[in-house]
């Protein structure tokens, strides 16, 4: 942030305005075809689907690293790894390195219901930024990575949003 700008904030409103009303359309948007879309055995809420993107992000991850990721209780946490344990998208095993820990890892179910819902995502913005003037679609994508590339200095690895998969 310049000078000029911390002296005006009204300077970074704008954008941040814009940004946050488009995450929220968009939370909206995947979640409403989510539940139209899924099966029954399908994650209910949200809370799990985004504890399924951090186990996804990492290969047998710790369960306390994924209740520090999601800012959540352990107890809220376990309660939700316990569904999707049940209907056979995540397993629990040992901590190779401390047999008192747990790691967790998503099932070959999991990954696929994973996949699926990532087409979904990517199929509803591919047919808005292909509406876009090719102009617009410039400016959006240099305007992500910048936003990207702050977001991870600001926050770095241990705040990313769950879900986040390859920019590219």
């Amino acid at each position: 942030m310049t000078a000029s700008e911390a002296a005006d904030p009204g300077i970074g409103q704008e954008p941040t305005n814009a940004a946050s009303s488009i995450v929220e359309l968009l939370d909206v948007m995947w979640d409403h075809a989510r539940n139209a879309t899924t099966e029954m055995s399908a994650p209910g809420s949200t809370s799990q689907l985004r504890l399924m993107y951090v186990v996804d992000r990492e290969e047998a991850v710790r369960m306390r690293t994924v209740c520090r990721r999601l800012a959540s209780a352990p107890p809220t946490v376990t309660r939700m790894c316990d569904r999707l344990q049940a209907i056979g998208f995540l397993e629990r095993l040992p901590c190779p390195d401390n047999g008192r820990e747990v790691a967790l890892r998503l099932t070959a179910a999991g990954r696929e219901h994973l996949q699926r819902i990532r087409a979904q995502r990517d199929t509803m913005l591919r047919r808005a930024i292909e509406g876009m003037a090719p102009g617009e679609r410039s400016a959006l994508a240099q305007g992500l990575a910048g936003l990207r590339t702050q977001l991870d200095m600001a926050y770095g690895e241990e705040h990313r949003a769950p879900g986040s998969h390859s920019a590219a």
